[in-house]
């Protein structure tokens, strides 16, 4: 895929796709393998400061998990189109929960970290807050 192409919508629907045919666990560790090798592939280097990001990752995984428990009963492109509508989309979505500076940190960008600024409160589609045990840690 162009990197042009590899939008947060792109990122968001890839994690859903994985997410619906794969455990969570298995998901997370494909798609970061995936995005990694894709960065690479369109040259861009993975390192301290672009490219792939853990805390991201684990964060907007385990919000597509929630959303797909939520959703379990609706047709996958249903439940991807609601998706791709929902908070999610929104990339000021983060930022609610941790600052710039500990979102944007090395340490950030290489493990999963705990928000600083507050609890994560997974959104799904229709604005349905989720409770927070649904965020495992995981993208």
């Amino acid at each position: 895929m162009p990197k042009d192409r590899w939008t947060h919508q792109a990122h968001l629907a890839a994690g859903f796709w994985y997410l619906n045919k794969f455990s969570p666990d298995e998901a997370l560790s494909i798609i970061r393998e995936r995005i990694q090798r894709h960065n690479e592939s369109v040259g861009t280097a993975n390192t301290d400061n672009s490219g792939y990001h853990e805390t991201l990752t684990c964060l907007y995984m385990s919000a597509i998990t929630a959303h797909i428990s939520l959703h379990r009963n609706v047709p996958f492109d249903e439940s991807l189109d609601f998706l791709l509508k929902s908070p999610l989309l929104d990339k000021v979505w983060p930022p609610k929960y941790y600052s710039k500076e500990h979102l944007f940190s090395v340490l950030a960008r290489r493990e999963w970290v705990e928000p600083d600024l507050q609890p994560i409160e997974v959104e799904a589609a229709h604005n349905k807050p989720l409770k927070n045990d649904a965020v495992n840690g995981a993208f």
